[in-house]
C-alpha cells in the first residue's frame, strides 16, 4: 500500500492512500499535536466527505485498534517464542517528545523497539534519534521481564 505524505504549509502533514473504493482515506497531523481521521470524496480527492476530529489518546486507539495488532500478530506467527509487547508513549510521559535513544530501553531491559505506531502509521526499526510523542505505541520485542520493565521505564522514567 503506497501512503503519500503531503506538507500541507502552516497546518501539518497530511498523511494518505487510495482505498479500494476509490477514496482516499488519511489523517491529517495538525502542528499542535492533534488529528484529523480524513475520507475523500469518491470523485475529487481533494475534497473530504466526512473529517473526524480525533484527541492524542483517540488517535492512539484507533492506531492500537488497526496497526498495532497486526503488526504484532505478525511477529508472533514468524518466530515462534518470540515475546512482544505494545507500550504506549501517554502524553505527559518523561519520554514524550524526547528521542528513543533518551529511553536507553535496550541498555537498561533488553528490550527492542523494532516499530513504532503514530496515527495509524508504522514506523519500522527507529532510530535512536527518532522523536517519541504522547500517543505513540512502541512495539517491542524481549523477555517477559524486561518487556515489566521497559513499561515501567515508560511510565516513570
Amino acid at each position: 500500500m503506497n501512503v503519500e505524505v503531503t506538507p500541507l504549509p502552516g497546518i501539518g502533514t497530511r498523511q494518505d492512500f487510495l482505498a479500494k473504493s476509490g477514496r482516499r482515506i488519511g489523517v491529517v497531523n495538525h502542528r499542535d499535536g492533534h488529528f484529523e481521521l480524513i475520507v475523500s470524496k469518491r470523485d475529487d480527492p481533494d475534497s473530504c466527505v466526512a473529517s473526524i476530529p480525533l484527541t492524542v489518546e483517540e488517535s492512539a486507539a484507533l492506531a492500537n485498534l488497526l496497526g498495532a495488532p497486526n503488526l504484532v500478530a505478525q511477529l508472533q506467527e514468524q518466530a515462534a517464542g518470540v515475546h512482544t509487547r505494545q507500550l504506549p508513549v501517554v502524553p505527559g510521559s518523561p519520554f514524550d517528545g524526547r528521542t528513543l535513544g533518551d529511553t536507553a530501553l535496550r541498555t537498561r531491559t533488553g528490550v527492542s523497539v523494532v516499530a513504532v505506531v503514530r496515527a495509524g502509521s508504522i514506523h519500522p526499526s527507529p532510530r535512536p534519534d527518532f522523536a517519541l510523542g504522547g500517543g505513540d505505541m512502541l512495539i517491542t520485542v524481549g523477555t517477559p521481564d524486561g518487556l515489566a520493565r521497559a513499561s515501567d521505564v515508560l511510565d516513570r522514567g
